[in-house]
C-alpha cells in the first residue's frame, strides 16, 4: 500500500502541471478570438465593463452557495445590459457613465466580501492563479470555448454583417439586439472561464492584444481570428514556461508579455 502511495505521489507531481497548461492552452486560443470579434464591433469598455462587475456576482454567488462561475457570468451580462441602457455610444457621457459603473460595480464587490462574511481570494480572482488551477476551471474553459464555436457556426455572417454596418443590418433584417446580447453572454463566460488563467481584471490584455495583431490587412474576419489565437497561443505558452521557470505568477507575466507584442504594430503597419 505503501509503494502504491509513493508512485500515485510522484506521477502527481509529474503531471502537476498538465490541467494548468490545457486552460491556458483553451484561453490563449480563445481569448484573443473572441476579441478580434469584440474590436470589430467597438464593444472593448463593455468588456473592461462585464470584467469589473464580475466580482459581486463571484461574492454572492459564494454567500448563496451556488457556483462562483455563475454568478460571475449574470453580473457581468447585469453591467454591460445597465450601460446600455443608461446611455449609448452616440452620446458623449458613455465613456464616463460606462467607467464610472465599471468602478463602482468593483468596489462594489469588495465591500461584499466582508459584509457577507465570506472568503474570497481576491488576488485570484483578480489576477489569476494558474498553477492552481483544477479541473472544474478546465471544464468552464472549455465550455466556453463550445459556446463561441457554436456562435460563429450559427452566426458568423451576421455578425460579419453587424461590425461592418450596424445599421443596415438591422435594416436588412438581422435581429442585432439579440446577436448583442448573445455576444455579450459569450463575453461573460469566457471572461468567467478566464479567471483561473490570468484573471478578470488582465484578461483584457489577452483579449485585445493578440487581436490587433491578428487584424492587421486580414482579408476576412475569420483569418483574422486565426491569426489572433495563433498569437495568443505563443503568448500564453510562452508566459505559462517562464513563470515556472522563473516562479512568477503566470496572469501578470503574460500582460507584461502583451506589452512586448504591442511593439510589433508599427512594423506591421509600416509594411
Amino acid at each position: 500500500m505503501v509503494a502504491i502511495a509513493v508512485v500515485d505521489f510522484h506521477q502527481t507531481l509529474e503531471t502537476w502541471w498538465l490541467i494548468p497548461f490545457c486552460v491556458i492552452l483553451f484561453t490563449g486560443i480563445l481569448c484573443p478570438a473572441m476579441g478580434t470579434v469584440l474590436i470589430t464591433h467597438k464593444r472593448l469598455l463593455q468588456v473592461n465593463l462585464i470584467s469589473h462587475c464580475v466580482l459581486p456576482g463571484l461574492a454572492l454567488a459564494v454567500a448563496l452557495g451556488v457556483s462562483p462561475a455563475i454568478g460571475g457570468v449574470f453580473s457581468g451580462l447585469l453591467g454591460a445590459l445597465a450601460a446600455e441602457g443608461l446611455t449609448n455610444k452616440k452620446n458623449e457621457n458613455y465613456e464616463a457613465i460606462m467607467n464610472t459603473i465599471l468602478a463602482g460595480s468593483l468596489g462594489l464587490g469588495v465591500l461584499l466580501i466582508p459584509l457577507l462574511g465570506i472568503r474570497i481570494d481576491l488576488e485570484s480572482v483578480l489576477f489569476g492563479d494558474l498553477l492552481t488551477a483544477n479541473l472544474g476551471d478546465l471544464l468552464r474553459t472549455i465550455i466556453s470555448f463550445l459556446v463561441f464555436i457554436c456562435l460563429m457556426l450559427f452566426g458568423y455572417e451576421k455578425l460579419v454583417h453587424i461590425g461592418l454596418d450596424p445599421e443596415g443590418a438591422a435594416e436588412s433584417g438581422i435581429k442585432v439586439s439579440y446577436l448583442n446580447l448573445a455576444l455579450g453572454i459569450t463575453t461573460a463566460l469566457v471572461i468567467v472561464s478566464s479567471m483561473s488563467a490570468i484573471g478578470v481584471i488582465l484578461v483584457i490584455a489577452l483579449l485585445s492584444t493578440p487581436a490587433l495583431l491578428g487584424l492587421q490587412q486580414a482579408p476576412s474576419l475569420w483569418v483574422a481570428m486565426v491569426r489572433s489565437s495563433i498569437f495568443g497561443f505563443i503568448l500564453s505558452t510562452l508566459g505559462f514556461l517562464l513563470a515556472i521557470v522563473f516562479n512568477l505568477s503566470p496572469g501578470p507575466l503574460v500582460a507584461v508579455l502583451c506589452i512586448f507584442l504591442i511593439a510589433l504594430l508599427p512594423s506591421k503597419r509600416n509594411n
